[in-house]
């Protein structure tokens, strides 16, 4: 696949959601289901009422985790990506444009999935460590205080640290983006992301698999190098 065809630009930050965007599943879901007691999925429901936000969720759900690292590791081998997510990637990057994994999932099962593709990126996730045996705890290095979202990943806080002289692009599909698409550059988005993004009048681009987004970047390049060209007149 040739690279995205651009002049020219300012600094790209293309940030990548990883749960329901990259991966076929949620994975973290595809996790708890195999390996963890059955209260994760009340534990869930409460998450989905809003009752907790994701973080206290995703820490007392790490918690009811049991399955050994070597086990862990192997699972998250074998998790599927969207077949498109690959030849993108490479695509940005021939471009120069810096690709970062932020996802509110774990940092251990992304960073394996994505081994398994022959993939090493930048992941911001929260953290999977293990306490020993077949017991986890969650880290959460992303968080913050005034997350709005009380995520256990603050993408906003996330987003505030790129450098003010990148153009950031966000990547996503659900909640977890929702608070850092009101202040990207640019959305390409699907799922609840999209339907957020309608409802919010927030400027996007809806996607359903990565085969359709080299067109679609590339036509937001576009756009945007005939803006800045009129800017210099």
């Amino acid at each position: 696949m040739a690279s995205i065809d651009l002049l020219p630009l300012p600094g790209i930050e293309c940030f990548i959601d990883f749960d329901g965007t990259i991966s076929l599943e949620d994975t973290t879901d595809l996790l708890l289901a195999q390996f963890a007691e059955p209260a994760w999925r009340t534990v869930e429901a409460a998450w989905e009422r809003g009752t907790i936000g994701s973080r206290e969720c995703m820490s007392r759900q790490v918690d009811l985790l049991r399955v050994e690292p070597v086990m862990l590791d192997l699972f998250a081998n074998c998790l599927q990506i969207d077949p498109g997510f690959v030849p993108f990637v490479e695509a940005l990057q021939e471009s120069g444009i810096k690709v970062t994994i932020v996802s509110d999932g774990l940092d251990r099962v992304i960073a394996h999935a994505l081994k398994g593709y022959g993939l090493e990126l930048p992941v911001l996730a929260n953290g999977l460590a293990a306490t020993g045996g077949d017991r986890w705890r969650l880290d959460c290095p992303h968080a913050s205080d005034n997350c709005r979202a009380n995520s256990a990943h603050c993408k906003c806080a996330t987003f505030d640290r790129a450098p003010d002289s990148a153009l950031r692009v966000l990547i996503g599909d659900g909640r977890s983006d929702f608070c850092a698409a009101s202040i990207s550059d640019m959305v390409f988005a699907k799922g609840k992301l999209a339907d957020h993004c309608r409802t919010n009048g927030i400027t996007h681009r809806a996607f359903g698999t990565f085969a359709d987004l080299p067109v679609l970047f590339s036509d937001w390049l576009a756009n945007v190098q005939t803006v800045q060209s009129a800017q210099l007149l």
